[in-house]
């Protein structure tokens, strides 16, 4: 028999770790190869962890609800005949007793000289991660405890201790560490109005997911001063082309040709027209980004976004970009998109008019600074104009709102952008090929 050590894979370029949410797999269970195990968790997304190996589950390493590195063993599965993972074959050699004595000494000279940050006196859960880069840096747990978390319950992230050593200068000494504490606590207890409940009343308990994006959306709010624009724009002549199509594109491509695909492409040509929209903020600093990688609002069953992202989308035809509008949105249905498939975004565009909205007035999905809303087509009365006069006549007609950050973003800019994108839908070809 051998053991072989399931590790937690690499969740994508910025996750360095993940929560574990359950174990689908038992203690004694056999196991085939690509079976789910654990079901874990990022700030980005739920994923799967499946095994390389047919075995049996012998240990798991840790509970659920624990915070896992990546890269760090999760679970044993003892497989048929070979050696254990991970370790040689060749047999260890006997070592001089001098030289083993010289190793043991090193060994607690490292131990000593390199203790982990002992914690234990601390009200506070600090992720093996940040304990391991304040034990680099020698920071002790009551400067440790001054730092203010942005993670669940308050939890101080990798991000945000990485933040503090930036300007660990201009921070107060450990010594007076009990003082900023104790001035700092009123200010993250605010409470809210208090709240009363009969006894009809329900308290239903958030999702993780719903308590992620709560705190996300705060935070663009708190970060961006947001501006919106609106205008209205013609879309009677895409319908008609739609209408014409769409069953000659479902036999044969074998999927629908929905209005998503067509807007998503007329956006990623009026970035190309307007790059200053495709740009994030870094301090005092802009990041002219060099892709434009659409970011795309999904609804999940169970009511909450998710945002997959169409990468690189300028370069695509339509024909492309519906193939992959279809294949993100049906995966982010059935909660099987990869974490990189969420990140990377530079530009977001959110559908409110498939609920029925008219228009809406969307956050800013940070790090970026724009995001488009898409309203609902409905059909107007309107005045057309010809060379014999005008006329009323009915047409085809949808609201789409601009939210963008005004610290970079002008209204001029945010103006011309939606402008140029109607300029772009009511000039569409009707009797184009697809």
């Amino acid at each position: 028999m051998a053991r072989y050590e399931l590790k937690l894979p690499k969740m994508g370029e910025s996750v360095a770790e993940a929560t574990i949410t359950s174990w689908v797999k038992e203690i004694g269970e056999t196991i085939d190869i690509d079976d789910t195990v654990v079901e874990v968790a990022t700030d980005k997304v739920d994923s799967e962890v499946p095994s390389e190996v047919e075995g049996k589950l012998v240990e798991v390493l840790f509970e659920k609800d624990a915070v896992v590195q990546v890269g760090e063993t999760i679970a044993i599965i003892e497989t048929e005949g070979g050696d254990d993972a991970g370790t040689s074959s060749t047999p260890k050699q006997e070592e001089p007793k001098e030289v083993a004595e010289i190793e043991k000494t090193v060994a607690v000279a490292k131990e000593t000289v390199s203790a982990p940050v002992d914690t234990s006196s601390s009200d506070r859960f600090y992720s093996p991660l940040v304990k391991s880069i304040a034990q680099t840096e020698g920071i002790q747990v009551a400067e440790l405890d001054t730092i203010q978390g942005t993670g669940k319950d308050g939890r101080v992230t990798k991000s945000d201790i990485l933040s503090y050593l930036e300007n660990r200068g201009n921070q107060p000494k450990a010594a007076s560490a009990p003082v900023a504490a104790k001035v700092e606590v009123p200010k993250a207890k605010v409470q809210s109005a208090p709240v009363t409940m009969s006894g009809e009343d329900q308290i239903i308990e958030m999702s993780r997911m719903g308590k992620l994006i709560s705190k996300h959306m705060v935070d663009s709010v708190q970060t961006s001063a947001h501006v919106q624009s609106f205008i209205e724009i013609d879309v009677t002549n895409i319908v008609k082309w739609r209408n014409k199509v769409k069953d000659a594109y479902l036999k044969r491509e074998g999927e629908k040709l929905t209005f998503t695909p067509i807007f998503m492409q007329a956006v990623a040509q009026t970035i190309k027209k307007h790059p200053m929209i495709n740009i994030a903020v870094d301090g005092d600093k802009i990041i002219k980004r060099g892709n434009v990688n659409l970011g795309m609002a999904a609804a999940l069953p169970d009511g909450n976004l998710i945002v997959p992202v169409i990468k690189n989308a300028d370069q695509l035809n339509l024909m492309g970009m519906t193939k992959q509008v279809n294949d993100l949105a049906n995966r982010a249905r059935a909660n099987k998109l990869k974490p990189d498939e969420i990140q990377g975004g530079t530009y977001t565009v959110t559908n409110v008019g498939g609920f029925g909205s008219i228009m809406g007035t969307p956050i800013i999905n940070q790090p970026q600074v724009a995001i488009l809303a898409l309203g609902a087509i409905r059909k107007m009365p309107s005045v057309i104009e010809t060379p014999e006069g005008d006329f009323i006549g009915i047409r085809q007609k949808m609201f789409v709102s601009h939210s963008y950050d005004h610290r970079v973003v002008n209204g001029a800019l945010g103006g011309m952008f939606i402008k140029t994108l109607k300029e772009i839908l009511e000039s569409w070809d009707v009797n184009q090929d697809f």
